[in-house]
């Protein structure tokens, strides 16, 4: 009886988020440092938002400079973006990914309970999950206390 072994070919940072699912890392469309600090928006003075990259309204925004997730809620310009959360200040990393995942499986690097999205929109809590991989395919993981160091892989 062979063994079936997990290929992982990508994996992402999981950021806890009641309303925003996991994004898919294959959609990344731009990564980069903010340039300056203004409420509520994401500024980058490259100018990369309209012109190369064609960010979107509902597109997700990763700050990876403090773990923090928003998403796209207009595109003011080439240059600025407002969003629907504050997460963005000059000299923070970003990473901005076209639409969320189908699903992934996670890694969970801290025990603990775990409230998801499953990839068949249901929403369940698990109880006192193990460290070590997750079999079920998620699209969201909900910001509650609990398992933590989170790593989504496809």
């Amino acid at each position: 009886m062979a063994n079936q072994k997990l290929q992982v070919q990508r994996a992402l940072a999981v950021v806890k988020s009641d309303t925003i699912g996991i994004p898919d890392p294959a959609k990344l469309t731009v990564s980069s440092s903010a340039t300056g600090t203004t409420t509520d928006k994401l500024v980058d003075s490259a100018g990369l938002f309209t012109t190369t990259n064609l960010v979107g309204v509902g597109d997700i925004v990763y700050n990876s400079t403090d773990g923090t997730i928003a998403t796209v809620t207009v595109v003011d310009s080439a240059t600025q973006l407002e969003l629907s959360a504050n997460i963005m200040a000059s000299g923070e990393n970003y990473s901005i990914y076209r639409g969320s995942t189908e699903g992934c499986i996670l890694y969970i690097g801290t025990t603990g309970n775990l409230k998801v999205l499953t990839a068949g929109d249901d929403i369940v809590t698990y109880t006192a999950v193990a460290v070590g991989f997750f079999p079920v395919h998620v699209k969201k993981v909900f910001n509650v206390a609990g398992a933590s160091n989170i790593i989504a892989n496809w």
